[in-house]
């Protein structure tokens, strides 16, 4: 008896359709990734505008003889901005004073902001009022602060009147070369160690206690215990202040505009007071781009030793 062979299902390379909550998801993923591009579309706007822009007509207007005002177009004239920038004894003081500004603002200013913040580490009555004191000068205008420290100065000014009490003379803190430069210092680190005691601070209570009380147990006295207790559970918090006092050192403008206009005889002027002064004031933007240029490269350069720097401490752990 014969059989009739079935013929076999014929199969089909053709996807199947998706179904529909498939193709729902797809839907609603499509409508989330647009609505977040429009919530992003604002920022994008700010920073293309305030940011990228501005970056980007520096590094054009560096290398052409553009002013501020003038009836004349710019022209291109290749490295003579830059040529002139580094024969300019100008631009070498500020230089100097940016660098000497930095190398001594951050131990300093670092410093003095520990000391607060581990006086004010405790739970005893009124510590919360030290903290809110150490803190008021961050949260005043650095104008208001300038002007203050300014009249402080003074041949006849509260500092050498305090000094004359103990028998003391005091220099003319902001007409002196000599001495123009320390005082903006001073005044500088007074400002703003309140914001970095309050970094310190939250770096401090983070440090578990245990550690304090085995380190108590075995005998170790304070200093021991700050030196291989405190000082190594700080080691991320001291990189962050490291770097934020670093680039906010080589920004210095405000102190320098409001006390001594870069004087005397160029003793406080720095990059960005003399980039802002030759592009506003003198009205030469192409040589004032030429100078923040400069100054952008400066900067970038200590970012990637900082990083370097960082790195390699964190490899070691």
């Amino acid at each position: 008896m014969s059989t009739i062979a079935k013929p076999a299902p014929q199969r089909s390379d053709a996807a199947p359709a998706p179904s529909k909550q498939v193709r729902t998801r797809l839907v609603g993923g499509r409508k989330e990734a647009a609505v977040g591009w429009v919530m992003l579309l604002p920022a994008a706007v700010l920073i293309l505008t305030f940011l990228l822009v501005p970056i980007g007509l520096t590094f054009g207007l560096a290398f052409t003889n553009a002013r501020l005002v003038s009836p004349e177009p710019a022209q291109f004239v290749g490295m003579d901005n830059f040529v002139a920038l580094f024969t300019d004894d100008t631009f070498w003081a500020s230089l100097r004073n940016t660098i000497i500004f930095t190398v001594v603002i951050v131990p300093l200013q670092s410093g003095l902001a520990l000391i607060l913040a581990l006086l004010v580490n405790t739970r005893t009555r009124g510590t919360t009022f030290f903290r809110t004191v150490f803190f008021l000068p961050v949260v005043t205008s650095i104008v208001v602060v300038s002007m203050l420290w300014l009249f402080m100065y003074q041949k006849d000014g509260l500092i050498n009147v305090l000094l004359s009490k103990v028998g003391i003379q005091g220099p003319d803190w902001l007409g002196d070369p000599h001495w123009a430069l320390l005082a903006i210092i001073l005044m500088s680190a007074w400002q703003a160690m309140g914001f970095h005691m309050i970094i310190w601070l939250a770096g401090l209570q983070t440090v578990p206690a245990e550690l304090y009380e085995a380190a108590s147990l075995d005998g170790a006295t304070r200093w021991q215990q700050f030196a291989h207790v405190t000082w190594p559970g700080l080691r991320a918090t001291r990189t962050f202040i490291l770097i934020t006092i670093t680039i906010a050192a080589f920004g210095l403008f405000t102190q320098v505009q409001i006390m001594t206009q870069g004087g005397p005889l160029n003793a406080t002027t720095t990059l960005v007071f003399q980039a802002v002064r030759s592009g506003f004031q003198q009205q030469q933007t192409g040589y004032a781009s030429a100078i923040s240029l400069v100054f952008f490269v400066l900067v970038l350069v200590v970012t990637l030793i900082q990083r370097f720097l960082t790195r390699d401490k964190e490899a070691r752990r």
